[in-house]
């Protein structure tokens, strides 16, 4: 080992919000100002805000169009409970196949122009929620929000995850989800106090906020290095490190020649499924975004405050889902800070016991109300078992697998990977909130103890199948992956 070796100051040693120094080649090395890094991934994630906007839409804006009182809904009649499920689920149809146009799109175009490209979706789909008239209009502006956040969902993570350094890369992938479920607590705390027209200006505000923002953020040095583009690959490392060409020379160094080597191989789904080392990323990126969605979660966002009336606790529905979605804001911004401290497992670990105590909770409340018959005891459990579900959630298995998908894959599949992995994700939820009506029409604790079991299931997963990933660089992810040891 050369002297210069015994100096090097790693990135995976220096806490995420600390500048690094170091020796590199016998010169002093610039700090990092990784202040940069974070601007960047927080300018990203205004996208991110903008499609918590879209998935927490239907709690405040569904029982203004089941209210028999028409004057504040853009129909002339309430919906019915099969309009109800459509309207919940088919955002999910427009996001499982958008990651298939999206992830090609990334590698063509570039992260940063597909990712302004998301928000056009959601200032068509506003506007037209605007003008809508009739169930099939409110359908289709669904439909077309489904595409942006499939965009966002697919590109976002690819984005950060190439723009960080190894130190920070989980505590920014863990970003995602803070700003989602803020878009969330945006709608929660609006909509049911303005008109639903005002709710839509409200919303059609976020995305063109992003794109002035996000205009001005660099590309990723990635994708950059992958089209030849070594000057603009250059810059882009030195905005994102905050230091002169000289030292990012090395780090770009190392980029260039994993996206050669990278190029050389160009993947396909057949190379993921091939290769070991693929193959079992696939099967944790997969797994955890499997078990995220059978979590119930999105019946959660998209129901709060219809399950709050039908739980009947004497607490304002409208309060009761702000509550929880501020909530979900302060715990989300937790993991950014522990993420890269206590590891990606251990954390993954706390969120599915959690989750499935809350779960079991909330089940069991129900099954007192709607069998028994006398819950007037246990009106208080709700609020607080699907406060700890959200906790735990917003914590570990919300942001996290978004996080792991993103640093998981090798340069070559990753575009493929993320478009597979989403769509996952979203087949997962159409079914989830499409039939969830049915399950609660049988009793609403036989869904919520069915999340609570997949729970459980995802906690052995965890255990056995996920790999930590905490302070490794991409290149020591791949090499763990394919049973290599790390030099």
């Amino acid at each position: 080992m050369s002297s210069n070796e015994h100096v090097q100051v790693k990135y995976s040693e220096v806490s995420p919000f600390q500048i690094s120094e170091g020796f590199s080649g016998g010169r002093r090395m610039e700090p990092v100002k990784t202040i940069r890094i974070f601007i960047a991934a927080v300018a990203a994630n205004l996208s991110a805000f903008a499609a918590g906007t879209c998935l927490g839409w239907t709690s405040p804006v569904a029982p203004k169009l089941k209210a028999l009182d028409t004057s504040d809904s853009p129909l002339d009649h309430p919906i019915t409970t099969e309009d109800d499920a459509w309207i919940s689920s088919i955002v999910a149809i427009g996001a499982l196949t958008a990651p298939f146009v999206a992830g090609p799109l990334a590698d063509r175009i570039g992260r940063k122009w597909v990712l302004l490209i998301s928000s056009a979706f959601f200032v068509v789909a506003y506007a037209l929620m605007l003008i809508a008239s009739e169930v099939w209009m409110l359908l289709l502006a669904r439909l077309i929000q489904g595409f942006g956040v499939g965009f966002v969902f697919t590109v976002q993570p690819m984005y950060v995850g190439e723009i960080a350094t190894d130190a920070v890369r989980g505590a920014t992938g863990s970003l995602m989800q803070l700003f989602v479920v803020a878009g969330i607590l945006y709608v929660y705390a609006i909509g049911p106090y303005v008109s639903y027209n005002a709710l839509q200006w409200c919303c059609l505000a976020v995305p063109i906020v992003f794109d002035i923002v996000f205009f001005f953020m660099p590309e990723s040095p990635y994708y950059f290095a992958g089209k030849g583009q070594k000057s603009n690959a250059l810059s882009s490392l030195q905005f994102l490190r905050g230091q002169s060409v000289d030292v990012v020379q090395d780090e770009m160094t190392t980029i260039q020649g994993e996206v050669e080597e990278a190029m050389a191989s160009k993947g396909s789904f057949v190379d993921i499924v091939k290769i070991p080392g693929n193959r079992k990323a696939l099967i944790i990126s997969a797994g955890l975004i499997m078990f995220q969605q059978l979590s119930g979660i999105n019946v959660v966002l998209f129901n709060s405050q219809s399950i709050f009336e039908s739980a009947d606790t004497g607490l304002d529905p409208a309060i009761a889902t702000i509550i929880v979605g501020c909530v979900q804001v302060s715990s989300s911004g937790l993991t950014p800070i522990i993420a890269d401290r206590m590891g990606r497992k251990v954390i993954l670990l706390i969120s599915a016991f959690g989750m499935s105590i809350g779960l079991a909770a909330l089940g069991a409340f129900f099954y007192v109300q709607q069998v028994i018959g006398d819950a007037s005891n246990i009106t208080w459990l709700p609020v607080p078992a699907l406060i700890l579900f959200n906790i735990v959630y917003c914590i570990g298995f919300g942001p996290l697998p978004w996080a792991v998908l993103g640093e998981m894959f090798p340069a070559n599949i990753k575009s493929i990977a993320s478009s597979i992995v989403a769509s996952t994700c979203w087949t997962l939820g159409f079914v989830v909130t499409r039939w969830y009506p049915a399950l609660d029409a049988l009793g609403s604790y036989y869904a919520f103890w069915i999340f609570a079991v997949c729970c459980i299931f995802a906690f052995f997963f965890t255990i056995f199948i996920v790999m930590e990933t905490k302070g490794l660089s991409l290149q020591e992810i791949q090499d763990r992956l394919n049973g290599k040891k790390s030099h």
